[in-house]
């Protein structure tokens, strides 16, 4: 363990975390929700400051990125953790690892030694992922100080559930984010994930892309729970009073964890919230999760030509020359 960034010491050795937007006050001997971080005798410390749960080679399109490099390979690490309970997660054996296991499983990796294993495996960015990114901030700050050092891009895929203090610190450190927006509703944010309301979430997005971070959004539609069209519209109005550019991925649920009562998301729902995001204005809506029924592909808002193809998360063509489609010449929002 080493001692954490971003607390308050307060009276009688209790202290406050002040890394995510839960704010927990914690007394001597008091892990906060997300389990890796605990309160010492009034020193607040992390567990997973070089703790790495797993590491793969992953194709970027999988974070989902879908406007970043397209078609390249991307570093993919974590650590265990969250700080969210979220009842339809699907890593919930290393998110939730801390209230499961007396012992925090994993290996002790050294920021340098992950930014060699990117460069060597031919990636072209580093993506703090699986787990939440937040509760391992320390870890990810050490290695995405490193990795852009030697050219690499940082990619975060998070729940958003910064404080400001965190985003200041990432600022300077990531290229872009995948943010996931999990429902219009701060009942299901409280129901469903174990958070007091989607706001945090919300200002992160908008934090991210007024400070030039490339931020694409993911909503899992899981049926009867936050798929009402009414509140995707709300949804889809936000993302394009924050930005029209905001790719916006709309995907598939599958029953899993404490959901398995639930059924998969139709194809036909995924279509429904896509169109209802063109509508609003967005300008890249994608369906995720279901391979081949459409709507994976980015096409140019300007004159409607195909410009990658996707299946699943390979890209099958990718028309784009430099920022532009090549039949209009309007430029194409992403990191090319």
């Amino acid at each position: 363990m080493r001692e954490a960034e971003l607390y308050t010491r307060l009276a009688k050795n209790r202290v406050r975390c002040e890394l995510c937007a839960h704010h927990c006050y914690l007394r001597p001997g008091q892990a906060g929700i997300c389990g890796v971080r605990r309160n010492l005798e009034g020193v607040l410390y992390t567990e997973v400051a070089d703790l790495v749960i797993a590491t793969h080679v992953d194709p970027i399109e999988k974070k989902p990125f879908y406007h970043v490099l397209p078609g390249s390979k991307s570093y993919s690490l974590a650590a265990p953790g969250c700080n969210f309970n979220c009842r339809h997660c699907q890593n919930y054996e290393i998110s939730q690892m801390p209230h499961r296991m007396e012992k925090l499983a994993g290996r002790h990796l050294q920021p340098e030694l992950l930014v060699r294993e990117a460069i060597a495996t031919g990636c072209q960015s580093l993506a703090y992922t699986y787990t939440e990114p937040t509760v391992y901030f320390e870890l990810m700050r050490a290695t995405a100080t490193i990795g852009r050092e030697q050219g690499l891009l940082n990619l975060m895929v998070s729940n958003g559930y910064l404080t400001a203090a965190a985003r200041k610190s990432l600022h300077p450190l990531l290229h872009g984010a995948n943010i996931d927006l999990k429902a219009w509703s701060n009942s299901f944010y409280r129901r469903v994930c174990g958070a007091a309301s989607m706001t945090p979430v919300l200002e992160t997005i908008a934090d991210f892309v007024a400070h030039g971070i490339w931020v694409e959004v993911t909503t899992l539609l899981i049926p009867g729970y936050n798929d009402k069209a009414s509140e995707l519209r709300e949804l889809a109005r936000f993302l394009v009073s924050v930005s029209p550019l905001i790719p916006w991925h709309v995907t598939g649920f599958f029953p899993i964890y404490n959901l398995t009562e639930v059924v998969p998301t139709p194809p036909e729902t995924l279509k429904k919230a896509r169109d209802i995001g063109l509508e609003a204005g967005l300008r890249y809506v994608f369906e995720g999760n279901r391979p081949g029924v459409g709507g994976e592909s980015t096409y140019c808002h300007q004159c409607g030509e195909l410009l990658i193809e996707r299946y699943g998360f390979r890209v099958v063509e990718n028309k784009i020359s430099g920022c532009e489609c090549p039949r209009c010449q309007t430029r194409v929002a992403g990191i090319f």
